[in-house]
């Protein structure tokens, strides 16, 4: 378990802060002159990518190797999209002053792929590089 903690430290806590987000009631932020219409949709993309990147990171800490296998990137994307939809039924259904909607699932599900591309080509250009 410690271990687990060891790497996986920013990840969880970002998992957290995800949840609590999505949960609290924002008020009038939404409507403030601030945010352009689709804000919203960029926040969701971000912090998925952001998860798939902390989790991803985590992992490759923890491997004694630096690459990332297909199974492991698929494995990271689907469960932070799962985490995503399962955010999204929680607003839906326990969250009642928050909105469940099809379109937030799909940024989740764009800043989730966005995250594990990014991270592939990362480790690629970084082996490439110690050849």
């Amino acid at each position: 378990m410690k271990a687990l903690l060891k790497y996986y430290k920013p990840a969880i806590l970002w998992t957290l802060f995800i949840f609590i987000m999505c949960s609290i009631k924002l008020g009038k932020v939404g409507d403030s002159p601030l945010f352009f219409p689709g804000f919203d949709k960029l926040v969701h993309c971000g912090f998925f990518f952001v998860l798939v990147v902390f989790y991803s990171s985590g992992l490759l800490r923890q491997q004694s190797q630096r690459s990332l296998s297909y199974k492991y990137t698929i494995t990271i994307t689907a469960t932070a999209i799962l985490y995503g939809g399962l955010i999204e039924l929680l607003q839906f259904t326990v969250f009642t002053w928050r909105s469940g909607e099809w379109g937030d699932l799909f940024a989740d599900a764009v800043g989730a792929f966005m995250g594990a591309f990014s991270i592939m080509i990362t480790v690629k250009a970084m082996n490439y590089v110690k050849k």
